[in-house]
């Protein structure tokens, strides 16, 4: 595991930077919803979402509206913190 902590976003495959922008871009999407948006086969989705998800970048949920779905969005506290160190290092 220790390898895929040490991965980032620019060492990730072309499909999983592409689905990360589609995220970016669209909000949370089910995985049928990115795969719409992105063009790119179901297969490849779940692939590039399970790359992002090791390194820590996509969150999974459940869906409401339909349970036997997962809604998939970008993990916003981490750039919350990110942003918090930022700010403390600033003000001192």
């Amino acid at each position: 595991m220790a390898g895929t902590d040490e991965e980032s976003l620019d060492d990730l495959p072309p499909s999983a930077k592409l689905v990360f922008k589609v995220l970016e871009y669209n909000g949370p999407l089910t995985q049928k919803g990115i795969v719409e948006e992105s063009m790119l086969s179901a297969r490849t989705v779940r692939y590039a979402l399970e790359r992002l998800e090791n390194i820590g970048i996509v969150d999974e949920d459940v869906y409401f509206a339909d349970a036997r779905q997962n809604l998939y969005q970008l993990d916003t506290p981490q750039t919350a913190e990110a942003d918090g160190g930022q700010e403390a290092t600033c003000a001192e």
